[in-house]
């Protein structure tokens, strides 16, 4: 679209406006680098009385526009000589740029601009007014650093403004070099003498700048624990690790010596998301590369904080490291300003050391150092299974994953490298057999249960006192004695642990037990009972556990309290796990969950595939259907008599079926009109991509499986630059010469009057080909045979050839490979090598670039969010959301709840980030090089076309920690917005804004107080806390009506974040906002999964509904945008899309023989698409009686789908069989027979009885 050029609003004006307080100085020189400043300072001591005074300031702390103006009115002005030096290019600082060039011009000073690095900026540079030879010396005496070249740096300033001064030309300092305390440059052979014999040697990078600024402390201190370990430090300076002789020189002493670990402090990372393979400086050591974060933050700060680090942290010492495979460790110094230099009215910036932060870092490393040391018949491992809801029939929770499958696929693995193991279990129903006869979660059985594994509460209480007193006040407080654990037995705690000699395998403690049902509402940072403590206590303690594997996502510890990030020893991931190494087998297509994991246990994530993928093509009534109305249009040109019988056959047979209200079809509707549509929604079905199984780890899926899962991947583009990027089905349609013919983006009843290819028509010689969708299936057909090998595309087909030759040749061999380099990268792990990087996302939503698997994914620069293609997408599918509620309901929608995860927008590029911003009528603004988001324009309301919309946002607690950065972006824009002079039927928000200030003001309330509240729109919840709190009121049944699920989804979610907001309590004003909403919007991003496949859907999406339909009064809208295809995303009612689920996969008897080939856990799966079901007929409304009917039909009366059940897992055929009796008594369903609620029940003391 095309936005009118207006002022831009920048991310910068979100800061605080501050006066920096200083006096008018000759020369003024601003940097954002603390070791520029501090080296200024110390230089600035030895200049001689006369000289020109020196004023110095860091811009960071000029980000607000105001600040900047300030600065320029007091210091500027006065200035003979203004130097700044910039990180970031033009964009990171323009306001200041901008201001200062018109200053300088103004009062005749002069200005030298110059970059933050050493790589030439014509466009920065050229706001400088002085010769280019003199700005060019000035960044050299940056460039090299050190305190000699800034006092050389302040001499020719002088001499610049005419002062009488002898100065040197800029001295070239060592790029890279090796450090030790009270040494000045010294050998290798000099730290050695230092070293302990043959104790393994940890390398640190560090920062050029910190040498030479004298800032060491942090790097001191380390050095100092280290040694005190038993480790050899390995010190080395670089001025960034992409230098070339920085590189080199590391690259040679990785040569010379056998390094075990890597302590890596420096920012940013050597590859990018763009060339994620480049290899970086420590290409030789083959070991764990751990990121060290020296905080830009105070002390205080982040103690202070439940987030742990600024945006600007998150990006340049988080996120990007992790495209390096770097594990995020600590922060383990923060800055200080404790010393203030009066002569340049400046503060002296050091990093001071945090202590236990360090010593966690250096205790973590020697776990993954001792890793490459034992043998693997000494090493002790445990696989971890996690267990939620903590029911018998859902052990092994793993998205996509054959979890029990995959854990024996390990096993074997580890017996066949030599781990001592036991007892091995030859399949997953074998293992699962092994695990239920212990305890489990269940605690109502596990009491009669022996367990291999059990730990005395005497030794318990002895590591109990060693954690932090905060930590046992919090689990006293809240769940009593150690003693009054449900898993507790005599002096005991009995464990679900099994014991297979070296390598146990473990069930994941729950989080809690026998919660009371108000106490969910008010505490969403549920503290961990004994029982769960001393599961891990055990493994590190008595098991003596050398690594942890937590098999599939996911598990809860990385949940558990405590910060987002750079996490303190009272946060319970760490008071639990304590640096115990933790490898992840992760589903690659979860970037955000899986970077929980990464950034709040450390853990090196092992990417696994997708399941394999499918279409899910016509069944039952489905296909009766199809046939009668491919009859019905043959008739008109046949028989048009016998057209009104067959319409009423059909329409018979679709109301039967009930497909007639799934469809949508209204009695009144143009006969013609009504089959159209029937025969659309029917095509619709067929076409939906389901799951065709589950994936078990280390296995790459072989023919059928293989050949549908590859279609998949080049079902839709994967970029836009190459032919071979292209959809297979489009190639095919430009090689037939179909013409404009889009198969990605149709309307499948239309009647098809393109030409008919001989190849096509022989496909299916005796079916009518009668429509666009009888074409797309053609084509998908013909597509598969050439995926397969099946059929050779000769000379025919010039651009799908090149297709094809890109699957064979790149695709099709990294999908192959997967399974292997999943094992590979898991054995890697565990002796302590580096597991390479590599990116994340959904595969069959363009992205096959995440393949193969097997490696330690990362997700995305956070800065660059939304991008102009999320842009794209998220302007198209906020037109549509405003034109389906319009069409309906005949006025524009005013009000919209859009809930937002951090997941989905990771893999997105911030899709709901961006739709937000095109409801509110505001276009983000990009940097032109990095395509970092810097900002956003307004447009007009009178180029918009419409009305603004009104946006409450529901974010999650991921998408708060990983990006605070878009929740200012959004605040900014929502207080914008507010703002504008605009009539109310163009801008509900600012007049519903003006209203609610006006009424606070009038009740006491500031000015500044009241327009926060007035226009706060972004909540989440509480710091520190995940969820929406609904799913314990489902698994448990403690809820009475929707009220319940109301007051839950507002309890959790009341917690107001924003510019200066970080998680303040407005419960009622959350209760405000919601009584107010009109629609409820859920997005998803990709069809690899559905939303009977999480509880978050019915959580976040049904809470959502639940809390607008108690506290308006009103039933909103809600609708479902699927995103799976980007350049055409689709708005559907909440209903329409539950209709779409439950026939295309839930009950699709394709995807049920899928799920059958894996025993166990393909029960799981069909247990857990009813429990979801259940739950979004509980909160949302939207589930019809003839969906359970489907369910009921489909997984009970079926004999063969029940016996099935009852043998591979008895304990989800009765899960299904209560909670199917649960919806009839609590009037969720009403069945279409009477006496199903007799056989259910029947069902059920059948199982009581045999158990």
């Amino acid at each position: 679209m095309h936005i009118l050029s207006g002022p831009t609003d920048t991310m910068s004006d979100i800061a605080e406006a501050v006066d920096l307080k200083q006096t008018a100085g000759d020369i003024v020189i601003l940097s954002a680098a603390d070791s520029d400043l501090n080296c200024l300072v110390r230089a600035n001591l030895k200049t001689d009385p006369t000289s020109p005074s020196l004023r110095l300031a860091n811009l960071t702390k000029l980000s607000h526009n105001l600040s900047v103006d300030i600065y320029c009115e007091q210091m500027i002005c006065s200035a003979k000589l203004v130097i700044i030096r910039v990180i970031g290019g033009v964009s990171y600082w323009e306001y200041g740029l901008e201001q200062i060039r018109n200053k300088v011009t103004q009062v005749g000073a002069r200005l030298a601009v110059v970059p933050g690095d050493d790589k030439i900026d014509t466009q920065l540079m050229s706001y400088s007014n002085i010769s280019i030879d003199a700005v060019d010396r000035i960044w050299a005496y940056f460039i090299n650093g050190g305190v000699d070249n800034a006092f050389n740096l302040i001499k020719y300033a002088s001499y610049l403004l005419g002062c009488e001064a002898s100065w040197k030309e800029p001295a070239p300092l060592l790029q890279a070099g090796l450090y030790w305390p009270l040494l000045q440059y010294p050998r290798l052979e000099e730290l050695k003498e230092y070293w302990v014999g043959s104790n393994k040697i940890a390398l640190i990078t560090f920062y050029r700048a910190l040498v030479t600024s004298g800032n060491l402390k942090p790097i001191d201190f380390l050095i100092k624990r280290l040694l005190e370990q038993g480790i050899n430090p390995l010190p080395v300076y670089v001025s960034s690790l992409k230098d070339q002789h920085s590189d080199e020189f590391i690259k040679q002493l990785t040569e010379r010596l056998d390094v075990s670990v890597v302590l890596n402090t420096t920012a940013f990372a050597v590859s990018s998301a763009e060339n994620p393979a480049k290899a970086g400086p420590f290409r030789n050591t083959d070991c764990p590369v751990f990121q060290l974060i020296l905080s830009s933050s105070e002390k205080n700060t982040w103690l202070a904080s439940p987030t742990g680090l600024s945006p600007r942290d998150i990006a340049m010492n988080v996120a990007l490291p992790e495209v390096d495979g770097r594990l995020i460790s600590r922060a383990v110094s923060f800055k200080s300003s404790a010393e203030y230099d009066r002569k340049t009215q400046c503060s002296v910036v050091t990093y001071e050391p945090v202590s236990d932060r360090i010593s966690f870092v250096v205790n973590l490393i020697k776990s993954w150092i001792k890793l490459r040391d034992i043998p693997t018949d000494k090493k002790h491992l445990a696989i971890i299974l996690s267990n939620y809801p903590n029911k018998d029939s859902r052990i092994g929770n793993g998205v996509g994953l054959d979890t029990p499958a995959s854990a024996v696929s390990i096993l074997k693995a580890l017996k066949k490298r030599g781990y001592l193991i036991q007892e091995l279990p030859q399949t997953g129903g074998s293992l699962m057999k092994m695990v239920k006869k212990g305890p489990t979660n269940n605690i109502y059985e596990s009491d009669q249960k022996e367990s291999d594994a059990t730990f005395s509460l005497k030794d318990y209480e002895i590591f109990f006192k060693m954690l932090p007193k905060k930590v046992q006040l919090e689990i006293n407080e809240k769940w009593g004695a150690p003693i009054k654990d449900p898993f507790v037995k005599g002096e005991h705690f009995v464990l679900p642990i099994y014991v297979l000699g070296n390598v146990v395998l473990g069930i994941q403690p729950a989080r809690g037990y026998n919660i009371n049902p108000k106490e969910t509402y008010h505490d969403p940072a549920l503290v961990p009972p004994h029982g769960y403590l001393a599961f891990y206590m055990w493994l590190k303690k008595s098991f003596k556990c050398e690594a942890i594997i937590h098999l599939g996502k996911h598990g809860n510890l990385e949940w558990l309290p405590g910060k987002s990030i750079a996490l303190s020893e009272t946060c319970y991931p760490e008071a639990i796990l304590g640096g115990l190494p933790n490898i992840y087998p992760f589903i690659v297509n979860d970037p955000g969950e899986g970077t929980q994991a990464k950034r709040r246990s450390e853990a090196v994530i092992i990417d696994h595939l997708v399941p394999p993928l499918t279409r899910a093509e016509s069944y039952g009534p489905m296909i009766q259907l199809e046939s009668l109305i491919d009859e019905y249009y043959q008739a008109f040109q046949v028989d048009p008599s016998r057209m009104p019988i067959l319409e009423k056959e059909i329409l018979e047979i679709a109301e039967q079926c009930n497909l007639l209200k799934d469809s949508g079809l209204e009695d009144d509707e143009i006969p013609g009109e009504r089959l159209k549509r029937l025969d659309s929604y029917i095509c619709d079905l067929k076409d939906l991509q389901i799951r065709d199984g589950l994936h078990v780890f280390g296995k790459t899926p072989k023919g059928k499986l293989l050949d549908n899962l590859l279609l998949a991947l080049v079902r839709i583009p994967r970029g836009e630059n190459e032919v071979s990027q292209n959809s297979i089905l489009r190639t095919l349609v430009s090689d037939l010469k179909l013409g404009d013919f889009d198969p990605l983006d149709m309307e499948p009843a239309d009647e098809w009057t393109g030409a008919r290819p001989k190849i096509l028509s022989n496909l299916f010689e005796n079916k009518i080909w009668r429509t666009c969708d009888d074409t797309l299936e053609r084509l998908e057909f013909l597509a598969l045979e050439l995926v397969s090998g099946r059929y050779d595309p000769k000379e025919n087909f010039p651009e799908t050839s090149k297709v094809l030759e890109e699957l064979k040749n790149n695709i099709k061999q990294k999908l192959i490979s997967s399974g292997e380099a999943e094992i590979s990268g898991v054995l890697d792990a565990l002796e302590g090598k580096f597991v390479s990087p590599g990116p994340s996302g959904a595969p069959s939503r363009g992205r096959p670039d995440v393949l193969p698997t097997g490696r330690n994914f990362y997700s995305v620069d956070t800065r660059t969010i939304p991008t102009p293609t999320a842009w794209k997408l998220g302007w198209k599918a906020a037109g549509l959301v405003i034109d389906r509620f319009r069409q309906e309901n005949g006025e524009w929608p005013r009000n919209l709840l859009l809930s937002a995860w951090g997941t989905a927008n990771m893999r997105t590029g911030g899709d709901d980030i961006a739709q937000v911003l095109a409801l509110l009528g505001v276009c983000p603004e990009w940097e032109p090089m990095s395509g970092r988001v810097t900002g956003f324009k307004i447009i007009p309301y009178t180029a918009l076309g419409r009305p603004r919309v009104d946006v409450t946002l529901r974010i999650s607690g991921f998408f708060r920690d990983a990006f605070p950065y878009q929740v200012d972006l959004i605040d900014r824009a929502i207080q914008r917005v507010a703002g504008l002079d605009e009539p109310e039927k163009f801008n509900p928000l600012a007049a519903l804004a003006t209203a609610e200030k006006m009424n606070l003001s009038t009740s006491g309330a500031g000015p500044e107080i009241a327009f926060r509240r007035s226009t706060a729109r972004i909540f989440g919840s509480k710091p520190g806390a995940y969820g929406a709190g609904l799913q314990t009121l489902i698994d448990e049944g403690i809820w009475e009506t929707q009220e319940d699920f109301a007051t839950a989804y507002l309890k959790w979610g009341s917690f107001v974040y924003g510019s200066n907001l970080e998680g303040v309590t407005e419960e009622e004003l959350f209760r405000s906002r919601l009584s107010k909403v009109q629609v409820v919007l859920h997005n998803q991003d990709n069809r690899e999964h559905d939303i009977l496949d999480s509880d978050d859907y019915y959580q976040f999406h049904g809470g959502a509904v639940a809390a607008v339909h108690q506290f308006s009064g009103v039933q909103p809208t809600v609708y479902h945008g699927d995103h799976s295809r980007p350049f055409a995303p689709k708005i559907r009612k909440l209903e329409e899309e539950l209709a779409r689920v439950v026939r295309g996969r839930a009950v699709n008897p394709k995807w049920i023989a899928g799920v059958m080939r894996h025993g166990y856990k393909g029960a799981f799966e069909i247990a857990a698409t009813v429990d979801y079901l259940f739950a979004f007929a509980a909160t949302s409304g939207c589930v019809a009686d003839h969906h359970f009917d489907a369910v009921y039909e489909a997984y009970v009366e079926n004999e063969e789908v029940q016996n099935f059940l009852k043998k591979e897992n008895i304990d989800a055929f009765n899960d299904i069989i209560k909670r199917l009796i649960e919806a009839q008594q609590r009037e969720l369903w009403k069945p279409n027979r009477n006496s199903i609620g007799a056989q259910l029940v029947k069902h059920l003391e059948k199982y009581d009885l045999s158990s």
